[in-house]
């Protein structure tokens, strides 16, 4: 059975147009088939990127067909992102994106929950899983938890080469500590939404219930 996955890929370093085709390529060469891709959007940097002045970022939403597994997909695209030269601050490796943003605020984020630990100062968790590790140190909005306006709470924004997000596979949920499926924050991001609504514009979010359509002119209300 053939697995399908929307992935959203982009960046704002480097050659932006030549990295978005060169992702497109590697993805179809090492994930699957891209079935649909839409146009290249230019969306301005969102969230906190720490008081630098960011350029604009380049993105592209794709529904690919692949044999690999959801985890297969992610490594994948991970693998990806290091070969086009993406370096995460605070890297520690393997698949895990680097020390939980909360950190520089002082706090420490459960890699399970998400939740805010006060009064760790200093430290560092062990293993934070994939989300929480890139920064995602709220609670998962799969559990019912209110988006935070504006951004994660706690997250700092780094400019890269290359991102690449898997925001739907086939019509499941996947909550585990390393993967979140549909990508949590999706339905509150303009530049995810846009290049979606192109290609996959009556898909249902599986949690929702709202076509990528609905979404979207929900962040226009």
């Amino acid at each position: 059975m053939m697995n399908r996955v929307a992935l959203l890929i982009g960046g704002n370093q480097g050659d932006r147009q030549r990295l978005i085709e060169e992702a497109t390529a590697l993805i179809a060469k090492r994930i699957g088939a891209v079935l649909l891709a839409s146009h290249i959007h230019e969306t301005e940097p969102w969230g906190d990127f720490g008081g630098e002045r960011p350029p604009a970022f380049l993105n592209r939403a794709l529904l690919v067909a692949t044999a690999l597994g959801a985890h297969e997909v992610l490594r994948e695209a991970l693998a990806i992102e290091s070969d086009l030269g993406r370096v995460r601050p605070g890297d520690v490796g393997a698949g895990i994106a680097g020390a939980c943003a909360g950190l520089r605020a002082g706090v420490e984020c459960s890699p399970e929950t998400g939740e805010l630990s006060e009064g760790l100062r200093g430290g560092r968790s062990e293993e934070c899983s994939e989300r929480y590790s890139m920064g995602y140190c709220t609670p998962s909005p799969l559990r019912g938890t209110p988006p935070v306006p504006g951004g994660e709470l706690g997250r700092t924004y780094h400019s890269r080469t290359m991102d690449i997000d898997l925001i739907f596979w086939n019509d499941e949920v996947i909550d585990t500590p390393d993967l979140q499926i549909p990508h949590p924050r999706a339905h509150q991001r303009r530049f995810v939404l846009e290049p979606l609504a192109e290609i996959m514009p009556d898909y249902k979010h599986p949690l929702l219930g709202l076509t990528v359509s609905e979404m979207l002119s929900r962040l226009d209300a």
